[in-house]
C-alpha cells in the first residue's frame, strides 16, 4: 500500500500540478523515513519501465543550500529517462518548476559496495564527463525542507551529459572551475571545491549512504556529484552552456513548450 506521503508525490508528477511539502506527514527531519518515501517511488517507477543508471547527489554546494534552506548533502536516483542528452530542444512541458546547475559527473568501472576508502572510490571512477542536472520539485514553491527533498527524489528532474571524457590522471575534480552561460551570459560561477570540498569527496559521501540504504553505487552507472554553484530557473527557449576547465563544454536548449 502506498503511503500518503508517496502517494501525494506520485499525484503531483502525474497531474504536473506542484503539491504541499510532505513534511506534515514524515516530519521535517526524519531523514530515515524520508528515504523511504523515496524507495516506495522509487520501486513505483521501475515498476512502469523505468530502468535505474545512477544516482545524484545534491545539497553539496554551500550556495545551493542557502538557497533552499537545508544544510546537509542528500541523494536520490537516476532513471534512464532522464537523461536528455540527445534531445535538441528538451521539451519543458512535463517539468513543473524546473531550475538548472552544472556538475561533474562521473561514470564508474567498478561497484562501490565494500572498501570505501578514498583509494577506492578513486579506483572506481572509469571517467569524469561535463554535465547540466535539470532540478525539479514536486512540491510548490520549492518549500522544501531537507526531508521534504530526499522524499522528493532528491529534487530530481532530467539530466545532461557532454561529449567530452576525462579520466583522473589527468585532472582532479577539486581543481576545476566552472562558468554557466544563459544565451551567452555568465550567469553561474563555480568551482570543484564547491561540492563538499571535493567532488570525489561528495562521490565518498554517497557510495556510503548508498550502501548503507541498500542500493549501493555499480559498474556502469553515472554519478552527478553535485552543483559546482548557484542553480538558475529554467525558462522556455534558452540555451544553457557550462564550461569546465580541463574537462570541456556541455549545452544544452530548452524547447518553449
Amino acid at each position: 500500500m502506498t503511503s500518503p506521503a508517496a502517494q501525494r508525490l506520485l499525484d503531483a508528477a502525474r497531474t504536473a500540478t506542484p503539491c504541499a511539502p510532505v513534511r506534515d506527514l514524515i516530519g521535517a527531519q526524519d531523514v530515515g523515513a524520508a528515504y523511504a518515501v523515496q524507495r516506495e517511488i522509487t520501486l513505483n517507477r521501475q515498476s512502469l519501465g523505468a530502468r535505474t543508471v545512477g544516482h545524484k547527489i545534491g545539497l553539496t554546494s554551500a550556495a545551493v543550500q542557502r538557497q533552499l534552506g537545508v544544510d546537509q548533502p542528500d541523494f536520490g536516483v537516476l532513471f534512464d529517462d532522464m537523461d536528455v542528452s540527445a534531445l535538441d530542444p528538451v521539451p519543458v512541458g512535463g517539468l513543473l518548476q524546473p531550475r538548472i546547475e552544472a556538475e561533474v559527473a562521473f561514470l564508474l568501472r567498478a561497484d562501490l559496495t565494500g572498501d570505501l576508502s578514498a583509494a577506492a572510490v578513486r579506483a572506481a571512477v572509469d571517467v569524469m564527463v561535463p554535465a547540466l542536472e535539470i532540478v525539479d520539485s514536486r512540491i510548490a514553491g520549492w518549500d522544501i525542507s531537507i526531508a521534504d527533498t530526499i522524499a522528493d527524489n532528491a529534487s530530481s528532474g532530467l539530466f545532461v551529459l557532454g561529449d567530452d571524457r576525462v579520466g583522473l590522471d589527468a585532472l582532479e575534480p577539486v581543481d576545476i572551475q566552472m562558468e554557466l552561460s544563459v544565451d551567452g551570459a555568465v550567469v553561474s560561477k563555480g568551482a570543484g571545491s564547491a561540492c563538499l570540498g571535493d567532488p570525489l569527496a561528495a562521490l565518498a559521501w554517497l557510495a556510503a549512504a548508498a550502501r548503507d540504504l541498500g542500493d549501493p553505487l555499480l559498474a556502469g552507472q553515472v554519478v552527478l556529484s553535485g552543483a559546482l554553484g548557484p542553480m538558475v530557473p529554467v525558462l522556455p527557449g534558452m540555451r544553457v552552456t557550462a564550461a569546465f576547465t580541463g574537462l570541456g563544454t556541455v549545452t544544452t536548449r530548452f524547447g518553449t513548450e
